[in-house]
């Protein structure tokens, strides 16, 4: 025999617990597209489409590298690169952690976002580093335990317009 309120205060927890899983579904939902994240393991298939039927078009061998969300299905992401190449992973396998690379050719990182100030650190083409903050024209990374700002045009990872911090 249940007790009498018993039964009414498993209803009143069960209609809490879906409240709280509406409220995750529609704030993971209501996320921009496009927008950048990165990838969050070493190793990430992409595919041909969203599902593990389609076929694996090529493999990322590094976490922490910087793609935008152009597109999603369900649990999948249509990632794009810095190259332009596009394809579909499992929003498992990406990170919300704000990454860039470093374009062109060998750029100076300064202690303040000034290309008069002292200078932190040079970096190559193709660093990865943590995305901290956008204002501006400049972006503050973190690059190897230091950090500094960089010109936005000299990343990828970040659109024009975008501050955070």
């Amino acid at each position: 025999m249940v007790p009498r309120g018993f039964s009414l205060f498993l209803v009143s927890a069960f209609a809490g617990l879906a409240v709280a899983a509406a409220a995750v579904s529609a704030l993971a939902q209501g996320l921009p597209v496009p927008r950048f994240v990165s990838l969050a393991a070493d190793e990430v298939n992409v595919r041909a489409g969203p599902s593990t039927d389609y076929p694996i078009e090529w493999v990322y061998v590094r976490g922490g590298v910087p793609v935008e969300i152009v597109a999603e299905f369900d649990n999948w992401r249509r990632v794009r690169d810095r190259d332009g190449e596009e394809g579909w992973v499992h929003h498992s396998l990406l990170s919300g952690k704000r990454t860039a690379v470093v374009t062109g050719g060998l750029r100076t990182l300064f202690r303040t976002p000034d290309t008069a100030g002292v200078p932190v650190l040079q970096a190559e083409a193709g660093v990865i580093g943590m995305l901290l903050a956008c204002e501006g024209a400049w972006c503050r990374m973190e690059i190897q335990g230091r950090r500094g700002w960089l010109h936005r045009d000299e990343i990828w990872g970040s659109y024009p317009d975008e501050a955070f911090d």
